[in-house]
């Protein structure tokens, strides 16, 4: 057993030996969820998560305690002609939105263990992703659910 918190970063090619760490860690933050919400079910995430490490430029950082995983966050640049901000709800300049393939990072999850939240470690999470990225700028949708939650407590 190791000691002390470090964070890992890993990539596309490490993305098959990561996925069960990744879906057990998926599983137990979203168990709730999952039992009222076909949405949240880890075999629709599998799913997602499959997309998103098969992208090129793939990534994802791990937070350890020790040998505890307690969070991770991963994304992949938007692709041209990605249909990302096809949802939004002003007019925007369309150059705005136009995608490059290394314009955007779209940061796609996020998630800390519960015995890990409130410590700062999504932000540092968050941080140690987007860091080195060499995109010009970042994403990162969020259900509005979960802000409204977040800032009742």
């Amino acid at each position: 057993m190791t000691t002390g918190r470090a964070i890992r970063h890993y990539t596309g090619d490490q993305a098959p030996v990561l996925r069960p760490l990744l879906l057990d860690v998926y599983t137990e933050v979203y168990a709730d969820a999952a039992r009222t919400d076909p949405f949240a079910s880890p075999d629709r995430f599998a799913e997602g998560l499959d997309h998103w490490t098969s992208r090129p430029g793939w990534s994802c950082v791990v937070g350890y305690d020790g040998d505890q995983p307690v969070g991770y966050a991963y994304g992949a640049p938007l692709p041209p002609g990605s249909r990302w901000w096809g949802g939004l709800l002003t007019d925007v300049p369309a150059d705005t939105i136009t995608e490059t393939g290394t314009r955007t990072y779209a940061l796609s999850e996020l998630m800390v263990r519960t015995p890990w939240r409130k410590t700062g470690t999504a932000r540092r999470l968050h941080d140690t992703l987007l860091t080195h990225r060499p995109e010009q700028r970042a994403t990162l949708l969020v259900d509005q659910n979960h802000l409204l939650r977040l800032g009742q407590r």
